[in-house]
Formats: C-alpha cells, structure tokens, sequence
C-alpha cells in the first residue's frame, strides 16, 4: 500500500468520525430542547384520552402503586377506574385505556397505539365496535360471532383477533377495577 492510498484511508476515516460525532451532537441537542415539549404533550394527551372517557371528571388522580391507573374523580368523589392494558392483536401490542364505573361496569375505551390491520382490525376503535362494550360487567365481554346475541361482543367481520384482543384488554381492565375497588 502506497503512502497516498494510506492518506486517504486516514482521511476517510476521520471524516467519519467527524460526520458522525456531528450527527449525534446535533440529534442530542434536539432531544435536550424538543424531549420536554415531547413529555408535557404526551401527558396532555393522556389527559384528555381520559376526559374523553369520563367526561364528568375534574381530575385525574393516579392510584398509589399502580403506573398508569388513575382515580376518575369529581368534587373529590371517585367516579371510575381509568386502567391501561396491552392485549396482543393480530398486528402485535393494543395500548388501551378503559373507563371501568365503580358497579364493574364498562364506561368506554380508547386505543391508544395499535398495528391492526386498516380497515379490520382498527375498526375497534369505531363506535360501531366499541359501543357494544358500554354498561357491560365482566361475564358478558366475551367474543362471539353468532348474529343477534347482545349479551356477548360481536366480533368485527375479518377481524376476530383484533375482536377477541381488545375485548380481552377491557376485560382485564374491569377486573383490576373490581381488585382497586375490594368487589
């Protein structure tokens, strides 16, 4: 190898090593400026996700040793559970918040991330779907796709692991309700 080809390999290389120790300066000065934006948005949005859910709340108080479940509470007084769950779908993790009244009962829910397939699966966020679980207790969040049963959950045409996931993450959600609430 001549002295000029052993030059240019320097070279090259350090410019690299330059290029990329710039690149990461960069990167790592906007996450020190946008990652606190980033984290006062994300829990703003997880704020309203739960207005939306129980609208009758004034505020949101977390439950002592429980991340991310929340006391729906109004003039002091609990009206409802706000509980995470994270079935796995047919397009891998469903993040779900469901409001769960203090009877067990099932207020609402909200999909929160999800990599159903468009059209299918994601229908479950649509209130032709989710509308089937309000006033439900425990026993009757179960899948079925027999036409005309109301007490069970009709399955999505197309999409019966989507159904069965997310009729599986409200169920748990309402079970940690009636564990919080010593039913």
């Amino acid at each position: 190898m001549s002295e000029t080809t052993g030059n240019n390999i320097v070279k090259i290389a350090f410019n690299l090593i330059l290029t990329c120790l710039v690149s990461g300066c960069i990167i790592g000065a906007v996450y020190y400026v946008t990652g606190p934006i980033a984290k006062v948005k994300a829990e703003q949005m997880k704020q309203e996700s739960m207005k939306a859910l129980v609208p009758d709340a004034d505020k949101f108080v977390e439950v002592p040793g429980e991340k991310d479940t929340f006391f729906a509470q109004k003039d002091g007084k609990t009206l409802a559970y706000v509980i995470p769950t994270e079935p796995k779908g047919y397009g891998g993790p469903i993040k779900l918040l469901t409001a769960v009244a203090l009877d067990g009962s099932v207020m609402d829910y909200t999909m929160l991330e999800h990599n159903e397939t468009p059209g299918l699966g994601d229908n479950a966020s649509k209130p032709k779907f989710r509308d089937q679980f309000k006033g439900k207790k425990s026993d009757d969040l179960e899948v079925t796709k027999e036409h005309g049963d109301t007490k069970h959950i009709q399955a999505m045409t197309g999409a019966t692991i989507s159904s069965r996931a997310v009729t599986r993450g409200v169920k748990e959600a309402v079970e940690k309700a009636a564990q919080l609430g010593g039913n």
